[in-house]
């Protein structure tokens, strides 16, 4: 991006920044995102259900650090999770998320 450059551009609905409740669940959402390590389970996950062991295997993070990140993004929506015997594979629940994460990579 230019340096200095002005950007704008025309969005359909323009109150959302006048709406409380969709400002304060957006900021949660982002929150949520803004760690490098869930960043980079969002990532991996945006190709499909992968179990516990597989992601912190991946991703090469303690598993007690990506369970943290999992329980982070599992409490605010962002994944959901299903058992299967003493397995548990998580997923990705919220689309505008998975939206997010691909914004992200096309901006480079």
């Amino acid at each position: 991006m230019e340096k200095g450059k002005q950007i704008t551009e025309e969005i359909v609905d323009t109150d959302h920044w006048k709406d409380e409740e969709w400002l304060d669940d957006n900021a949660e959402l982002l929150k949520a995102l803004a760690h490098p390590s869930r960043l980079k389970i969002i990532g991996f996950l945006s190709s499909g259900k992968k179990c516990v062991k597989h992601i912190w295997e991946a991703l090469d993070l303690p598993q007690p650090n990506v369970s943290q990140h999992l329980s982070v993004l599992r409490n605010k929506g962002i994944l959901g999770y299903k058992r299967e015997g003493s397995i548990v594979c998580y997923y990705i629940k919220n689309k505008k998320a998975l939206k997010i994460y691909k914004l992200l990579v096309e901006e480079e």
